[in-house]
């Protein structure tokens, strides 16, 4: 007689195993894009830097902006980030923090306020740097969306209603957390088109190239995940 395999009887302790797994697979999602997030913008602010930095040095005028774009678009194809519009986002957003009207040029307040700016995607820091009129409020709105996890448009809303005029004031405790799994901002997070195309590869990457990259960024990405105390809780 033909052994019969036994089905499985789901019980209550394999439903909470299981639910377990589910959060620890969804939280070890959201800390891959929110690093993919930071190395995007991290990668953006450079290149803000080094704008600004030809701009007054080189005395280029916005024409080289659109060689630039040329350039970049013809090298890196599929990614969206490189039109003329959204280097000019660049410069505008490392200029708004590195302003010297607003005073915050001491070293440990820029790394803290690099920290905050990074941890959030693109498109809710063109929101906030375009709506926002000065540092102390862009900070506000950036602790309130993580504290919150709002979307772009709850964000937008309390922006236009004045949130920051009613119960605003000065961020002195910086709060770097992930998002909580269900919140907007994780989904939109999840779902940053600028951090799909900031993965592409190029279609003429060998075997050796792609694994090559691959080990290099899985290795630093679990160092820095063992150091990130500040993102992990």
């Amino acid at each position: 007689m033909a052994n019969r395999e036994v089905g499985f009887v789901v019980d209550d302790e394999y439903k909470a195993w299981i639910a377990n797994i589910k959060d620890r697979i969804k939280h070890s999602q959201i800390k891959a894009s929110v690093k993919v997030n930071y190395e995007l913008l991290d990668l953006y602010w450079d290149i803000g830097r080094d704008i600004v930095a030809k701009q007054k040095n080189a005395k280029w005028s916005d024409a080289f902006l659109t060689t630039m774009s040329k350039d970049l678009q013809k090298t890196f194809p599929d990614m969206s980030g490189f039109s003329v519009q959204n280097l000019k986002s660049i410069r505008y957003w490392y200029k708004f923090y590195n302003s010297d009207e607003n005073g915050l040029q001491a070293v440990s307040q820029m790394e803290l306020i690099e920290k905050m700016v990074k941890g959030i995607p693109w498109g809710y820091n063109q929101r906030i740097m375009y709506k926002c009129k000065d540092i102390q409020e862009a900070l506000f709105y950036i602790q309130k969306t993580m504290d919150n996890g709002w979307s772009r448009t709850v964000l937008e809303h309390q922006i236009d209603g004045g949130l920051y005029s009613r119960q605003g004031k000065a961020v002195t405790n910086f709060q770097l957390k992930l998002p909580e799994p269900q919140s907007d901002l994780a989904e939109q997070t999840l779902k940053n088109p600028y951090n799909f195309d900031f993965l592409t590869l190029r279609e003429e990457y060998d075997e050796k190239e792609l694994e090559e990259a691959l080990i290099n960024q899985i290795t630093q990405f679990l160092l820095e995940l063992g150091t990130s105390t500040a993102l992990r809780n």
